[in-house]
């Protein structure tokens, strides 16, 4: 018998990157679920719900799997209520959460804390990644192993690097045997010292340290040979150098078991945007120059980079607002991630519709090895996100759903905007109905 979560999204151009459908036709959800059109046709939905999309783009939830929920910790930047709302109106239905929280998610006990708090709090489905050492303190590896009998999703020292190179490769090893993908941030702490910015014409300008391609480059080499070596699969977070994009299609075109994701800030934006932004200019690693963003859209079409992740990191107004060298990293992105995107690589670069959306859905969902999520597949929760691909829009900051306000595209008009999010058939937002 069909639930209150049973409709027909009839009329709608259905895009799946994952089965590789693009298609107008209808999609019927029963009991929360994606129906298979040869078991639910004719009578037996005639008395369903019909949800006239016809317009609309309808595709899986996506899927980001880099944001900064800062809970436990900074509640005045974001919190899980308001981060996974933000989620969802962005159009997302799962992201990841990292670990570098206060105090650092690395043990049973604090995943167990931190899942209680989404169940109660959380508008989308959150999975956990606990760090690769304790308290993120680079020395000694968590216990990876029962981590992973605990429900971890993945593996991070977000944030930092394992220095130690045995130690990494301890950890992948671990990882491996348990079947857990390693999220990986790539900085030498020593080549990147105290730089603000890259170390290019505009750090010279301002005065202030730059850090240089290299201190990402070599540990993206370092870290790709130990995945050689071990065989632990190993996802590059928010590449940002062109040498690190020719590396990872090195490694990809060896079949070695490495993946990548850029965020939409290093696509849209080079070094030449910091003046005008300030401390929403400033993020690690940073925005690099116009060489860099080319070769990161290139690796984007030809499928060496895996999925667009925001790496969504809120902060409070007090902590963006300062000279660069002192202001915090990160900007937000959550709600806006699509809308840039499809605008600046749809509208004026030329991807396809199919392309942008598979780095939403099955591009993200490959990486972590979901068994559900990301794709419109017959049995699969129907976790599902409308976009009106014609509407227009500008960002504003002071609207967002975050508690925070560093984005770096405040007034920038968009076309293409997400109306309706379902999460297992569950209207979690709307946007004719504010959260």
């Amino acid at each position: 018998m069909a639930s209150d979560n049973s409709f027909i999204l009839r009329g709608g151009r259905i895009i799946d990157p994952a089965n590789q459908r693009d298609e107008i036709t209808d999609l019927t959800v029963v009991n929360g679920v994606i129906a298979d059109p040869a078991e639910w046709s004719g009578d037996k939905i005639s008395d369903l719900p019909v949800l006239d999309v016809s317009g609309l783009t309808v595709c899986p939830g996506l899927i980001d799997m880099h944001v900064h929920l800062r809970e436990p910790g900074c509640l005045e930047a974001e919190d899980i209520r308001s981060g996974t709302m933000a989620a969802a109106r962005g159009g997302f239905t799962t992201i990841v959460a990292m670990p570098n929280t206060d105090p650092p998610l690395d043990s049973i006990s604090g995943m167990d804390d931190f899942r209680h708090r989404c169940r109660t709090k959380a508008a989308v489905r959150v999975l956990t990644c606990p760090s690769l050492s304790v308290k993120q303190q680079g020395k000694e590896l968590t216990d990876i192993p029962a981590l992973k009998e605990a429900g971890a999703a993945a593996l991070s020292e977000d944030g930092r690097t394992l220095a130690d190179n045995r130690l990494m490769r301890e950890a992948m090893l671990n990882a491996r045997n348990c079947g857990l993908v390693i999220l990986d941030h790539c900085e030498d702490s020593n080549l990147a010292a105290d730089g603000a910015l890259h170390a290019g014409e505009i750090a010279a300008r301002l005065g202030v340290a730059g850090k240089p391609r290299s201190s990402e480059d070599v540990i993206v080499a370092r870290d790709i040979a130990l995945a050689a070596d071990t065989g632990c699969r190993v996802h590059i977070q928010h590449v940002s150098s062109a040498f690190s994009a020719a590396l990872v299609r090195w490694a990809k075109d060896r079949s070695l078991p490495v993946s990548a994701e850029v965020t939409p800030h290093h696509l849209l934006l080079t070094e030449e945007a910091v003046p005008k932004l300030g401390g929403n200019g400033k993020m690690n690693p940073p925005l690099r120059e116009e060489r860099d963003r080319r070769a990161l859209l290139d690796g984007l079409a030809d499928d060496s980079i895996d999925a667009i992740a925001t790496d969504h990191a809120p902060h409070t107004w007090e902590t963006k607002n300062k000279p660069l060298a002192e202001a915090a990293n990160g900007v937000i992105g959550l709600e806006t991630a699509l809308a840039v995107c499809l605008t600046e690589l749809h509208r004026r670069q030329n991807f396809s519709l199919l392309q942008i959306l598979a780095k939403f859905t099955s591009g993200p969902r490959n990486v972590l090895g979901l068994e559900r999520g990301g794709a419109l597949t017959p049995g699969s929760p129907a976790d599902i996100t409308l976009i009106d691909p014609q509407q227009h829009w500008t960002i504003d900051a002071e609207s967002m759903v975050s508690k925070a306000r560093n984005t770096p595209f405040a007034g920038m008009q968009c076309q293409g905007m997400v109306k309706t999010v379902f999460l297992g058939g569950i209207k979690v937002y709307s946007s004719r109905q504010p959260l």
